[in-house]
C-alpha cells in the first residue's frame, strides 16, 4: 500500500516543510480561520476546566471515594474506546466544520443539563455519570473532527505550530479554569460552573460560524465505502513511524495520565487541602503545560528520540512526586510533569499528522485518540482502586513506573526498527547511554 506524501514529511527522518514559520511561536494566528478558531476555543476550553475540576469535586463530595472520580472519568472516554475508529471515519467522510457546529451545540447542552440538575439540588453521582458518558459520545466525533480540521485551516506548512498553539491554548485555560472553579464551589456552589460551562461554547460556535469557507485547504473527503476503518488499521501498521508513537502514547495516556484520581487522593488524604488547594495544584500542572506547549511551537522540526526521551523523564518524575513528603515539594513537582507531559502529547500528535496522507488524518487520529484517551477506562478505575487499596502514593508511583517501563520498550523497539542499537560507554567518570548506527558499532569493534 502506498504511504502517499505524508511518508515524505515524517519529522522522523527530518525537520517539518515549514521554514517561514520555524522559531515564530505564533506563526499560524496570522490566518483569520484560525485567529476564530483560537479564540472561541480559549473560551470553550476555560469551561471545559471548570466544568472537570468541579465534576471530580462534586463526586468525591457525593461518594468519599476516588475509585468514583475514576469511574466518572472512565465513563467519559469509554465511548473512545468502544466507538473511537468509527468516529475518525466520520469526520474523513463529512465537512469537518459542519460536523463541528453539531458537536459543540451538543457539548453546550450537556454542560447546562448537568448545571440545571446541581442547581435545583436533584444531583446524584449516577447523574454524573450518564452525562460524562454523553460527552463522550459527543466527543468521538468531536475530537478526530478537529484534530483534521486544524490542517484545512493551516494547511501543512504550519500544521505543527498550530497543534502546538491547541496545546498551548488548552493549556492556558487550564490555568484560569481550576482556579476560578475553586472560587466558585466555595463561593456560590458548583451548578454555576456548570452553568457557564455550557453557556461558553457559544464562542466556537460563533467562531465556526464566521470562518471563510473559501479560505479553507480543500481536502479530499472519503466517499462512503465498506472496509474504510479495516483500510486505516491496515495503514498504521504498516507505518512503524505511526504505530509505535500511537502505543507508547496509549500507555502513557491510560496509566500515567490519571490526575484527577491522584490530585483529589493527594488533596484530601495525604496533605488534607480543601477545594481551593485542589485547583491551585491543577494550575501549577498547568503552568508546566503552558511552557512545554508554547516551547514546542517554537521547534523547527519534532523527533520521535525527544517522544522517547520525554515519555521517560514523565515517569521518572511522577515517581519522584509520588514520593513527596511535604505539600510545597509536591505541588513544585507538578510544573515540570505538566510541562513533560505536554511534550510527550504535542510531539506525539504533531509527528502522527504531519506522517499522514490527508485523506486518511480523520481515521489515523481517531485511532491515536482511542488509545490515549480511550484506555482511560482501563487505567482509571484500576488506578483508582489502587489508590484506595494502597494509598495515592502507590497510585501515583504505579502510573509513573508503567509510563516508564513503556518508553524503555518503545525506545529500544524504534532503535532496533531504525537499525540503530544501545551503545554503553564512560566519559568523566559517568556512565553513557546513546543509539548509534550497528554499522558503527561493527566498525569500532
Amino acid at each position: 500500500m502506498s504511504t502517499g506524501p505524508g511518508a515524505d514529511s515524517a519529522p522522523v527522518h527530518k525537520p517539518t516543510l515549514d521554514t517561514r514559520g520555524r522559531g515564530e511561536t505564533f506563526s499560524s494566528l496570522r490566518i483569520r480561520n484560525y485567529r476564530l478558531f483560537f479564540t472561541g476555543a480559549i473560551v470553550s476550553n476555560t469551561g471545559t476546566w471548570m466544568a472537570r475540576i468541579t465534576q471530580d469535586w462534586l463526586v468525591l463530595s457525593l461518594t468519599g471515594s476516588a475509585a468514583a472520580v475514576g469511574i466518572t472519568t472512565a465513563l467519559q472516554f469509554l465511548p473512545m474506546l468502544l466507538f473511537g475508529l468509527y468516529g475518525g471515519v466520520i469526520a474523513d467522510r463529512y465537512p469537518k466544520r459542519r460536523l463541528l457546529l453539531v458537536s459543540q451545540a451538543a457539548l453546550g447542552l450537556c454542560g447546562i443539563a448537568l448545571a440545571v440538575l446541581t442547581l435545583s439540588g436533584s444531583i446524584q453521582v449516577w447523574h454524573v455519570y450518564l452525562i460524562a458518558f454523553l460527552l463522550g459520545m459527543v466527543t468521538v466525533v468531536d475530537n478526530p473532527a478537529r484534530q483534521a480540521f486544524v490542517s484545512e485551516m493551516v494547511g501543512p506548512d504550519r500544521l505543527r505550530n498550530a497543534v502546538s498553539l491547541n496545546s498551548a491554548n488548552f493549556q492556558s485555560a487550564r490555568l484560569v479554569g481550576p482556579a476560578v472553579a475553586g472560587v466558585l464551589i466555595a463561593g456560590v456552589g458548583s451548578g454555576w460552573a456548570f452553568l457557564l460551562n455550557g453557556l461558553f461554547f457559544l464562542a466556537p460556535l460563533t467562531s465556526l460560524l464566521l470562518m471563510r469557507t473559501s479560505e479553507l485547504h480543500k481536502v479530499e473527503r472519503a466517499p462512503r465505502g465498506k472496509g474504510q476503518l479495516r483500510e486505516g488499521l491496515r495503514y498504521v501498521a504498516a507505518r512503524p513511524d505511526l504505530i509505535w508513537p500511537i502505543v507508547l502514547v496509549g500507555f502513557i495516556g491510560t496509566f500515567g495520565f490519571n490526575f484527577p484520581i491522584w490530585l483529589t487522593a493527594f488533596s484530601g488524604d495525604v496533605f488534607h487541602v480543601g477545594a481551593g488547594a485542589y485547583g491551585f495544584l491543577n494550575t501549577l500542572m498547568a503552568a508546566g503545560s503552558l511552557v512545554g506547549a508554547l516551547a514546542a511551537a517554537r521547534r523547527g522540526s519534532t523527533r520521535l528520540r525527544m517522544l522517547v526521551i520525554a515519555a521517560a523523564v514523565f515517569g521518572i518524575l511522577e515517581i519522584a512526586a509520588a514520593l513527596s513528603p511535604a505539600f510545597w515539594l509536591f505541588a513544585v513537582l507538578l510544573v515540570p510533569i505538566g510541562m513533560i507531559g505536554l511534550t510527550v502529547n504535542i510531539t506525539a500528535n504533531s509527528a502522527v499528522q504531519m506522517a499522514t496522507d490527508p485523506a486518511m488524518r480523520g481515521r489515523v487520529m481517531s485511532l491515536y485518540m482511542m488509545v490515549f484517551a480511550g484506555g482511560t477506562p482501563i487505567g482509571a478505575p484500576l488506578l483508582g482502586w489502587v489508590t484506595d487499596t494502597y494509598g495515592a502514593r502507590v497510585g501515583f508511583a504505579t502510573g509513573g513506573v508503567i509510563s516508564l517501563a513503556a518508553a524503555v520498550v518503545v525506545g529500544l523497539v524504534l532503535a532496533r526498527v531504525g537499525g540503530l542499537k544501545v551503545a554503553w560507554s564512560w566519559r568523566h567518570g559517568h556512565p553513557q547511554v546513546r543509539f548509534v548506527a550497528r554499522e558503527r558499532l561493527a566498525t569500532a569493534a
